[in-house]
């Protein structure tokens, strides 16, 4: 049997790893032994903390509405039921940017909470457009692939023809 020589395959190999284990403290970062396990090891690590990252923000998240609701007389667990009954879905996030931000707006969301779990019932305002600040609106048609097709093709050709003349 012939003999099948490696060594390219091989070196590209470790070169991959020691690209990957650039900057590691000692060893890690020279020997390739050594810096495949750290560099295996580092990517589990980033697997796993692209999932708690997650959970780290939602816990910021709600620790700020806490803040802010505490500051508003009410407790987080009941401003989040009473937003759920009224039915405003607000995700986590934006609410508390709003805490952070404009306080205002979100003491009025507080208010509308208070008022779900107190028995009112929210009612939005109304919001009067004028006749200036209507636009028209488009009205839709049906379009065919073929006719989509179409369209694609005369752009590609127009952007050819003049990337051409330059």
């Amino acid at each position: 049997m012939t003999r099948v020589k490696t060594g390219a395959v091989t070196r590209a190999r470790h070169k991959k790893i020691l690209k990957a284990a650039k900057g590691y403290f000692g060893s890690k970062h020279r020997l390739y032994r050594t810096a495949k396990e750290q560099v295996m090891h580092s990517l589990s690590y980033a697997y796993r903390d692209r999932k708690q990252n997650k959970r780290n923000f939602r816990k910021l998240w709600i620790t700020r509405i806490n803040a802010a609701c505490r500051n508003n007389d009410i407790s987080y667990s009941r401003f989040i039921n009473g937003l759920t009954k009224t039915g405003l879905l607000i995700n986590r996030k934006m609410l508390s940017e709003l805490a952070i931000d404009n306080p205002k707006a979100f003491s009025d969301l507080v208010e509308i909470a208070k008022d779900t779990l107190n028995g009112k019932e929210y009612q939005p305002k109304e919001v009067k457009v004028s006749k200036d600040e209507e636009k028209p609106v488009k009205k839709e048609t049906k379009t065919t692939a073929k006719e989509i097709k179409k369209e694609v093709s005369k752009t590609t050709k127009t952007t050819k023809k003049t990337t051409e003349k330059k």
